[in-house]
């Protein structure tokens, strides 16, 4: 049967829309071979003109469009429909204010066509986008949806949804974003296409919660289904956005990123959308070498640009429009120049309407100047200036995730605040510091949610994957990977905020600690790595050796797991002595340069994150002592100060996982010290029965194998008898016990991010509300962990503080191991 030019176009408007980019230009080139109708022939134009456009070459879809608009028959409807094809074109290729221009008339011109007006009123909200235009972005949103809502188009009114989100990521929203672009996002599923596009915005948000590592991992796929389906101007997009995300870690790779990207849209002709991607190119040249997350060098990604090739480049983003962009660059250049030491050119002035991105760059680079006029007190200033507008941000949320995100967006105004700071040789102003470092993502209050029962068969689904493919890759199954992403989501929007915890000075430290009490806080800016001492007779600043201290923690992890492993055998004592080697440099470089006489019998200790992982009740000089390493001097006073109002702990449970060796044992010989223990093992020890053990009880013992997951840390879990107790999961528990303890190899481990976040199952369980977490970083031997942990009980039984009933059982017992109280151990 022949086709007539008709069905032919609604064949490649369908093809088109699947973005089935081939198969759509053979309809319509079909279509137009068959038509002598003027309307229809300058509808196909158009259509044919987006694909054309779509996959590569801009200027004969601008010709497809100007050509039928040159017809004098063509009604004045079907040139409205036209000229909004222009105006996508426009859009498409940076050119914002000729696609307004072209977009507000095609409007003015439509009529009451919602068909049609829904797709100009979408695209002009994009552009209202770029130029940050948000309210007028949003209201063309609504009356996009409200059209699409007339003529019943599912897909296109999922899209609208989509970028109200996108609209809220601008705001700085990224609850409200990723729920919008979440109800979307099903709607797209059938089309690769559209998956992509909505990918791609989605992949924004996350990298704006501190989640690189994921959202690079989209972009690379999702830049992949462009190119797969000839989609070159969305892949350099694409590529752009990737570029983007790199540079917060990997400069380098940045750069070639963004050089290839540019040259894609350099042969598109889309000047525009090249002096983007040249941008962010020269950003990552501009960054010069510095310090990954985990404090390792990285490298130059090569040599800085000439102040000519980045003005240049800024004023083309300029004659677009594209002044957020421009800021940026010329900001970096600044900074650029200002940490080489050369004469500070006047940085760019930065609206208050600027991308938060920006405005904290511009905040850097006044902190820079400051502090290379020797100014270091206004340096420390604009940096809590900048600081205070990003907490202000984040204060909404009480997603652990999205809290712990802070540390990303903050790295360059916590690291020139930090190194101020330790220039000032001030006890005060050091501790002030490294308490807003530490305290930074601590001081939000979470609102514990209402029961969610979706999310709670979500998570019972990800444990069955998880059961299926023990792998460490099990996240990478598309199933588990949907699934993550709605229940991230559902945790996103459901934890909200109670109250904001306020920081401490040094005098209010001070007043918390009682005689042979003592504060032990690291802080680190990148280069130094100094120890702050206080205790109720004064405070000391040590420099400590960074250069050494950082190859004795290398492998570090890899000895204590070992250790643990060998009990036994020829390769034994070997393995012994190379830990206690280890340790006790790590002792050295540490501690014996800082603890004050006469020594304190108790100690707190915060940390950066480099030195997240280090067992500290391991050290030969920590051994003996009472310590609780808590997340921030702040949170610790505010939980101690509780625990004064607190009575003592009178129940206990004790929930033992599968194939954990004399897992059966620990419990029972550990509850023999509380009256009325409750035990759960075998099939009894299930999720549910922890959360609803958690609410009544003061202690919760989980003896149970943990595995971390490095990019996902919140699904870590703990193996219970129907599978893994995830992070996530602790957020829905209503009430946790005051003092959980983890009996699990890696139960205690953390992910660094950033810096200063350390996230896993120990701060899940503080975030959630508990006072004190006693875990092990590392794999402890089961005979150790059975044998100690019953006597931490017996202490706890007798009402011990956490910290002091683990001191007294590794005296009474002997056994040295890695089991630290987190949080408020005393």
């Amino acid at each position: 049967m022949t086709l007539t030019a008709d069905e032919l176009y609604r064949r490649g408007l369908d093809h088109t829309n699947e973005g089935r980019n081939g198969a759509a230009r053979r309809a319509l080139a079909a279509a137009a071979a068959r038509c002598d109708d003027a309307d229809l022939r300058a509808r196909i134009a158009g259509t044919l003109a987006y694909v054309v456009d779509r996959t590569g070459d801009p200027d004969a879809a601008r010709r497809l469009c100007l050509d039928a608009l040159d017809d004098a028959r063509v009604s004045a409807h079907t040139a409205a429909i036209v000229r909004g094809q222009l105006g996508v074109l426009a859009l498409h290729h940076g050119a914002v204010d000729e696609a307004i221009t072209w977009l507000d008339r095609a409007i003015h011109d439509i009529g009451d066509d919602p068909e049609h007006r829904a797709s100009m009123l979408m695209n002009r909200s994009v552009a209202h986008m770029q130029e940050r235009r948000l309210v007028a972005a949003r209201a063309d949103l609504e009356r996009a949806a409200g059209d699409y809502a007339r003529t019943d188009r599912a897909v296109d009114a999922a899209m609208a949804e989509h970028n109200r989100g996108y609209v809220a990521l601008l705001e700085g929203d990224l609850v409200q974003a990723l729920a919008r672009m979440a109800r979307a996002r099903r709607a797209f599923e059938q089309s690769p296409v559209n998956s992509a596009i909505g990918d791609l915005d989605r992949a924004e948000v996350l990298r704006d919660a501190g989640l690189t590592t994921e959202a690079e991992s989209i972009l690379e796929r999702v830049a992949g289904v462009f190119g797969a389906h000839r989609m070159r101007q969305a892949r350099a997009e694409a590529e752009v956005s990737l570029a983007r995300s790199i540079l917060t870690h990997s400069p380098g790779r940045a750069a070639r990123v963004a050089r290839a990207a540019a040259r894609r849209f350099a042969a598109l002709g889309s000047e525009s959308w090249t002096a983007r991607a040249d941008a962010v190119r020269l950003r990552a040249l501009l960054a010069g070498a510095g310090i990954d997350r985990t404090g390792a060098p990285v490298p130059a990604a090569g040599r800085p640009p000439a102040a000519a090739e980045v003005e240049a480049t800024a004023a083309m983003l300029d004659r677009h429009g594209l002044r957020a962009d421009a800021a940026a660059l010329r900001l970096a250049q600044a900074l650029s120049v200002a940490r080489r030491g050369s004469a500070l050119p006047r940085p760019p002035r930065v609206h208050a309407s600027a991308p938060l991105e920006v405005r904290l760059l511009a905040h850097e680079v006044a902190a820079a100047r400051s502090a290379q006029a020797g100014r270091d007190a206004a340096a420390r200033r604009v940096a809590a200036r900048g600081l205070a507008v990003l907490e202000a941000s984040r204060r909404a949320f009480g997603s652990l995730d999205l809290q712990t995100s802070i540390a990303m967006q903050g790295a360059g105004l916590l690291g020139a605040g930090l190194a101020a700071a330790l220039r000032s040789g001030r006890p005060d102003v050091v501790f002030a510091w490294s308490e807003r470092a530490r305290h930074m993502s601590q001081q939000v209050v979470p609102l514990r949610p209402p029961p969610d029962p979706r999310l709670a068969a979500e998570l019972a689904q990800l444990r069955q994957l998880r059961a299926e493919n023990p792998a460490g890759d099990w996240l990478e199954d598309p199933r588990a990977a949907a699934l993550r992403d709605r229940a991230r989501e559902r945790q996103w929007e459901s934890v909200g905020a109670a109250g904001v915890q306020a920081r401490i000075g040094l005098p209010r430290a001070r007043a918390m600690l009682a005689d042979g009490e003592s504060l032990l806080s690291y802080v680190f800016d990148g280069v130094r790595l100094v120890a702050l001492t206080v205790d109720r007779e004064r405070t000391r600043i040590v420099e400590l050796d960074w250069t050494r201290v950082r190859p004795a923690l290398t492998g570090l992890r890899a000895d204590l797991d070992m250790s643990a492993s060998v009990q036994a055998g020829p390769l034994a004592g070997v393995v012994g002595r190379a830990l206690q080697d280890r340790l006790a440099r790590l002792s050295a470089l540490l501690v014996d340069p800082v603890l004050a006489q006469p020594d304190p019998a108790r100690v707190v200790i915060t940390v950066p994150g480099v030195l997240t992982g280090v067992p500290w009740t391991m050290l030969p000089a920590m051994r003996g002592r009472v310590l609780t390493l808590a997340p921030s001097i702040s949170r610790w006073a505010a939980l101690r100060a509780e625990a004064d109002t607190r009575p003592a702990p009178r129940r206990a449970a004790f929930v033992v996982g599968p194939r954990v060796a004399r897992g059966d044992e620990e419990a029972r010989v550990a509850a023999s010290a509380w009256a009325g223990a409750t035990v759960a093992t075998g099939d009894d020890a299930t999720v549910d029965r922890v959360a609803g053990l958690a609410g009544v009880v003061e202690v919760l013992h989980l003896a149970a194998h943990g595995r971390h997951a490095v990019d996902n840390p919140l699904f870590s879990g703990l193996e219970l008898a129907d599978g893994a107790l995830f992070g996530y999961d602790i957020d829905r528990i209503p009430r946790v016990p005051d003092v959980v303890v983890l009996s699990a190899c890696e139960g205690g481990r953390s992910s660094v991010r950033w810096g200063e976040e350390a996230i896993g199952m120990t701060r899940a369980w503080l975030h959630a509300g508990s006072a004190c977490v006693v875990a092990a970083p590392v794999v402890v031997a089961d005979d150790i962990a059975c044998e100690l942990l019953a006597g931490v009980h017996e202490g706890l039984a007798a009402g011990l503080a956490p910290a002091v009933a683990l001191a007294d059982a590794t005296a009474k017992t002997g056994h040295v191991a890695p089991f630290l109280c987190h949080g408020a151990g005393f």
